[in-house]
């Protein structure tokens, strides 16, 4: 597992972005076992009560479970994994917003830019197929 953190947010944010990341992209599955807290904590070098901190928002929003003394789990509640879905897509979708009204690109330019964009992608990635 590797995250690579930033000093803006903190380490506990960043932590959960990154298992909404790898539900949003199916690298975890619904149902999946993830690593105890000590074991994430030694993994990614960071202290055992920034991953309980993690782990305990993950739970307070549905995305992980944990049943007695089991190892914790990804949810598999399809609404859920939906709502992360959807959440990822409005941040970068906000964030790339922002960026270009910033320029102030019109309209019209950032939607042919973006379509070719989106197709380059999808050529490279069956390429790399």
């Amino acid at each position: 597992m590797k995250i690579n953190f930033n000093r803006r947010e903190p380490v506990y944010v960043q932590v959960i972005r990154y298992f909404k990341q790898q539900i949003a992209t199916n690298m975890f599955e619904p149902g999946q076992e993830i690593p105890s807290r000590r074991e994430l904590a030694g993994e990614i070098k960071i202290n055992p009560n920034t991953v309980q901190r993690a782990y305990k928002e993950m739970e307070e929003q549905g995305l992980i479970y944990t049943e007695g003394n089991l190892p914790s789990k990804i949810t598999r509640d399809e609404q859920v994994l939906k709502a992360v879905r959807e959440e990822l897509i409005m941040d970068a979708v906000d964030e790339f917003v922002a960026t270009v009204q910033s320029v102030h690109v019109p309209f019209e330019e950032i939607v042919t830019l973006l379509q070719e964009k989106y197709e380059q992608a999808s050529e490279d990635k069956e390429e790399e197929q």
